[in-house]
């Protein structure tokens, strides 16, 4: 996975910057937003937000 692709255009946030944030505790699509501000404006990535964000909660979980 290219953990500098950028996920959200309109805020700038990489796939790395997600993988962060759940690293560091984020759990939920709603603190993903409230650290990286992903999802927030229009809303056209949500659905790879929350995709990440379950990929990388369960390889935290697994590890």
């Amino acid at each position: 996975m290219d953990l500098d692709k950028v996920v959200c255009n309109c805020m700038n946030v990489t796939s790395g910057m997600i993988k962060d944030a759940v690293d560091n505790g984020a759990n939920t699509l709603e603190e993903i937003q409230s650290v990286t501000g992903a999802g927030t404006v229009c809303g056209s990535c949500l659905d790879n937000v929350q995709r990440l964000v379950a990929q990388f909660v369960a390889e935290r979980v697994d590890k």
